[in-house]
């Protein structure tokens, strides 16, 4: 099946922000090789082709130091291309799978191993069928003994309808990309204000500040428009936010971002170096290398 995307920037610039040392990309993929580790047949698109060596180049090329691999929908629960990543990273990567409800305890254990410290249930309607809640609790409830976390990807008009599904999750929740807010709203509208309760109210919620090039409406490369969402959450919540890059960016149809233009989003959403050192090494280190 041919590939529906934009390919991942193939020359980034450097960024001027210089990331503190030790700082962690806390929201990136890896995807296939195809060939290696195939695509599932439910996907509803195709990405890239974006092994662990590049992922680590990039890493590198940035500034970083760390990276949390998030499984994508592309891969479905087959989660062989993170686990062949994590336990290639000379302990620098951590995960965030996709499991079934069936999962046995001896596949648990395994990802455990692995690195796996969360996993990631999408509501996004365009990516995903319809998910029964009953079986999410399941998994719930199944990894919580791990200390695991759960990452849910939702877009923002959808948070009224899950909302307390959402807090009735026994774990720490992880927020994709602020729940995808309509930026073209006031940051003090009701629809953010909606997700700034559901931060405020249980201290078990957390949020990636990722993903401007997805919540833009504006010139590509930019990101204006999206800069006082992601600052509101920074400096009212500094220690349950973290921020990722998204590579290789899966499903881009508009543009595909310079992810050195990424890195220097940073320091307009968290502008001081102490927001900064929470936001990029405190805070993942706590959530993700925490035994």
């Amino acid at each position: 099946m041919d590939a529906d995307w934009l390919p991942f920037h193939p020359n980034p610039s450097k960024p001027s922000f210089v990331p503190p040392p030790g700082a962690v990309d806390a929201h990136c993929h890896v995807f296939g090789p195809g060939d290696i580790f195939p695509y599932s047949p439910e996907r509803k698109y195709t990405p890239c082709d974006a092994p662990k060596e590049k992922l680590w180049e990039l890493r590198d090329f940035l500034g970083l130091s760390r990276n949390v691999i998030v499984q994508a929908t592309c891969h479905g629960s087959d989660n062989r291309a993170l686990v062949d990543a994590l336990v290639n990273s000379n302990g620098l990567a951590r995960g965030v799978g996709s499991v079934k409800a069936d999962v046995s305890d001896k596949e648990l254990e395994d990802l455990h191993a692995a690195g796996v410290r969360g996993v990631r249930f999408n509501f996004v309607k365009r990516l995903v069928d319809s998910l029964p809640r009953e079986p999410l609790m399941r998994i719930a409830e199944r990894i919580k003994p791990l200390g695991w976390h759960i990452v849910i990807y939702f877009e923002a008009p959808e948070l009224p309808e899950l909302y307390d599904f959402f807090t009735s999750l026994p774990t720490t929740v992880v927020v994709d990309h602020l729940g995808r807010p309509d930026v073209s709203l006031p940051v003090d509208g009701p629809q953010f204000e909606l997700f700034i309760k559901l931060m405020r109210e249980n201290e078990n919620f957390w949020s990636k500040v990722t993903c401007p090039e997805r919540l833009t409406q504006g010139a590509p490369h930019v990101y204006d428009d999206v800069v006082p969402f992601p600052r509101k959450l920074v400096e009212t919540f500094p220690d349950r936010v973290i921020w990722g890059t998204d590579w290789p960016h899966p499903n881009m149809k508009s543009h595909m971002p310079d992810d050195g233009n990424l890195v220097d989003f940073i320091p307009k959403i968290a502008p001081t170096e102490a927001l900064q050192q929470k936001l990029l090494i405190d805070n993942p280190m706590r959530l993700y290398w925490n035994d």
